[in-house]
């Protein structure tokens, strides 16, 4: 058999990508044993009954054909108001580009922004796939570590010493995935300073934007001169209940969207026709939108209040999203063999920290699609394998 291209073969070059707890989890729940699922990103509930009976309807009204490549007029205005209203800044029809996921809206953006050779700077904790994605465009990346004692807030003398000649863009993620990190607006309006004074593009993942705490949420595209150096990269699978339906966009210049265009020509040729409708539908009224955000804040207090104080982990980041991350190097500092463990003895399914970036190493994510009930019993689990540790070693370390 012919090899593959090498940019293939390149795209997660160890074979290896951290979620092998998961999987492992998985099938052992599918054969039956009572695993508590604690580590993926997937809602525990239905997509609202408003977006399925659009679909149901497109589906039997005809709506079966080809759509626009850039995404249906219609829904390209609905997905430009809520832009607006995650950005905090005017958004036209124009400037959307709807694609197959919020991760088609990352792989779109890289593929854009990046020549072969070209780099990247992405901030770590990051979500798997980023690695992946830089190089599936042909790229090369610095990883830059956050630091859990800063909340995992992003270094900005450390992101201009990784800048280089080639350096094309900066990639950020808040609010986070894994850490819950929500940035704070000095971090993001220097971060846009940097783009600015080296004419770089900065890519800004906020698909968890409606899934916070109190902390305000900054987008880059609102600040002065940003809106035409900013890609947003967003999705309805959090905010609205949709991670099966696959429904991503980009925000960004209108220049850049028409050329990016092209791409959904030659990989995608468009969203479904029926998916689409869902979509205008869930994104006009709003299905799940603010419920959704709700039952998230409650979940990540809920589980917060049940580890507070437990001895041997603290709590990092965990103010957005739908995870909670925890330091656990008190107990043990390989994040892998800890999450393995745990799954063994307690039948509970979390992800190690590593699998999003060495700055990760030494935590472990711990997702909130369970209901409170869940939580809780997962939180007693843990302090019973956590306990169990500490008696053999003394050490004391309190959740906080």
């Amino acid at each position: 058999m012919p090899k593959p291209s090498s940019r293939i073969s390149g795209i997660v070059p160890s074979g290896k990508n951290g979620w092998e707890i998961h999987f492992a989890a998985m099938t052992r729940k599918q054969a039956g044993d009572r695993v508590i699922m604690l580590s993926v990103g997937d809602h525990d509930f239905d997509t609202p009954e408003g977006t399925v009976e659009a679909c149901v309807e497109a589906v039997r009204g005809g709506h079966h054909h080809y759509t626009q490549l850039p995404g249906l007029p219609r829904l390209r205005a609905a997905l430009a108001a809520l832009s607006q209203e995650c950005t905090g800044t005017e958004t036209s029809p124009d400037e959307i580009m709807v694609t197959i996921g919020g991760q088609g809206a990352l792989y779109a953006a890289f593929q854009a922004v990046l020549d072969p050779g070209a780099h990247a700077v992405i901030v770590s904790p990051y979500y798997a796939t980023y690695p992946g994605t830089v190089r599936a465009a042909g790229g090369r990346y610095t990883e830059i570590e956050t630091h859990a004692e800063n909340n995992f807030e992003p270094s900005l003398s450390e992101i201009e010493a990784a800048l280089e000649a080639d350096t094309r863009a900066i990639l950020i993620n808040s609010p986070n995935n894994p850490t819950g990190a929500v940035y704070s607006r000095e971090t993001i309006e220097r971060i846009a300073e940097i783009c600015r004074e080296r004419d770089l593009w900065l890519l800004s993942d906020e698909v968890y934007w409606t899934i916070r705490s109190e902390k305000e949420h900054i987008s880059p595209r609102a600040l002065p001169g940003m809106k035409e150096r900013t890609l947003v990269i967003n999705s309805l699978s959090k905010s609205h209940g949709m991670t099966g339906w696959r429904v991503g966009w980009l925000t960004g210049p209108a220049g850049m969207i028409a050329v990016m265009t092209n791409l959904n020509l030659v990989a995608t040729y468009g969203l479904p026709d029926f998916t689409s409708h869902a979509a205008i539908a869930a994104a006009e009224n709003g299905f799940g939108l603010r419920e959704i955000a709700e039952l998230y804040t409650r979940r990540r207090e809920a589980f917060l209040d049940a580890i507070r104080g437990m001895n041997g982990v603290i709590v990092r980041g965990s103010e957005g999203g739908m995870y909670v991350m925890l330091d656990i190097r008190a107990i043990e500092e390989d994040c892998e063999k800890f999450a393995w463990d745990f799954l063994n003895e307690e039948d509970v399914a979390v992800l190690p920290g590593a699998s999003f970036g060495k700055a990760a190493r030494g935590h472990i994510r711990i997702s909130m699609c369970q209901d409170e009930e869940t939580l809780r019993e997962a939180a007693k689990r843990l302090q019973r394998f956590i306990a169990a540790r500490l008696d053999k070693s003394g050490q004391t370390a309190a959740a906080g």
